[in-house]
């Protein structure tokens, strides 16, 4: 009788085997079950090499191009039972300086907003001043309209402060300074098609380093959709991506936001109006319609273009040979710049259909 390989024979009876998780392997699976960011992971590795290679400190702040002290402190905070302890310590003050208003001042503004709500604080300010005598700061004055909502369109200011914070919130893409290797910057886009009368959405990703590409048609434009392109994107790329820049289109906010923040990117947003801060995908958009959907691969049924267009994919990435690589494939260039899975190929075939 042959038995499986997984199970062993005691006596008359089999007893399965137990194939234990070397310590490396079982603190990256707790790592992923933790949801631990990319750098608690990045600290992770470090460890783990340090433990591989008979506890050198030298040889392990060399290895990753890090400083003594940097991975003395760190270890010091490390405790193999909590991975959670590689996390970045927030470095805000516990004890922060609160406001110092008083609620006669309080008062005072309150009386003075109602009494002319349409002044500035610094307007408010200086009146204060002249009617009681002493001096006030124009910050006290703006936490007081703030905290009562002293405004005379109370709608139209908390929209105007929607807007500003949006408007914060969105970084620009041509603050970003490139840098060269694999992953360091994935440019979005998103392709509108008319079919028999039906509306149809590519999602464009491409890597502006490598040329590693991926694109995945959908039936709506939604936040809900680009997030799960994003998050096919990152499989794809094995998760070494740091930062992703794209336009101000609506799927690119609320659960794309949520993907982008999960995944622990920055997030560029090109300028209004402003293809050419985007060139990159631009150009890879205009290259699927010439070379695949302008060659009879157009249909609105998303699960067959997805399915001939993942195909395409791939000799994009591993036959195509590209000007911009000096005539390379994108995934020799890849190989080249980049320490990369060797699964990487079999990922590129199991996408999600």
């Amino acid at each position: 009788m042959v038995l499986a390989p997984h199970v062993r024979k005691v006596g008359y009876y089999l007893v399965p085997t137990v194939t234990l998780l070397s310590q490396a392997d079982r603190w990256r699976k707790q790592a992923e079950a933790l949801g631990l960011s990319k750098d608690a992971r990045k600290r992770l590795e470090w460890f783990i090499w340090h433990e591989a290679h008979g506890g050198n400190a030298s040889l392990t702040t060399r290895h990753f191009g890090i400083s003594r002290q940097c991975f003395h402190e760190w270890k010091k905070r490390f405790d193999v039972k909590n991975l959670r302890t590689l996390e970045t310590r927030s470095s805000a003050p516990t004890h922060v300086r609160q406001k110092e208003i008083t609620p006669e001042e309080e008062g005072r503004v309150i009386l003075l907003r109602q009494a002319h709500i349409r002044w500035g604080k610094e307007k408010l300010a200086v009146l204060y001043e002249t009617v009681y005598r002493t001096p006030i700061s124009s910050w006290k004055v703006q936490y007081t309209i703030k905290k009562h909502h002293l405004y005379f369109h109370p709608k139209k200011n908390a929209q105007t402060q929607v807007k500003r914070r949006r408007s914060k919130e969105k970084k620009c893409i041509t603050e970003l300074k490139k840098k060269p290797f694999p992953g360091f910057l994935v440019a979005l886009d998103t392709i509108v098609l008319w079919i028999d009368g039906q509306k149809r959405y590519i999602f464009t990703a491409i890597d502006t380093c490598s040329k590693i590409a991926f694109a995945r048609m959908y039936t709506t434009k939604s936040s809900k959709n680009a997030a799960d392109f994003m998050h096919r994107v990152a499989y794809l790329l094995d998760y070494e991506i740091w930062n992703t820049g794209h336009d101000r289109g609506s799927e690119f906010h609320k659960h794309f936001q949520e993907a982008i923040h999960d995944l622990g990117l920055d997030d560029w947003w090109s300028r209004p109006h402003t293809p050419k801060d985007n060139p990159f995908n631009e150009r890879f958009n205009r290259t699927i319609q010439d070379e695949f959907i302008a060659l009879g691969h157009l249909t609105n049924d998303t699960e067959r273009f997805n399915r001939d267009l993942t195909d395409w994919l791939v000799e994009y990435t591993f036959v195509r040979p590209h000007q911009s690589l000096g005539y390379q494939t994108p995934w020799a260039y890849y190989s080249k710049a980049a320490k990369v899975s060797p699964r990487y190929s079999s990922r590129t075939h199991a996408f999600f259909f």
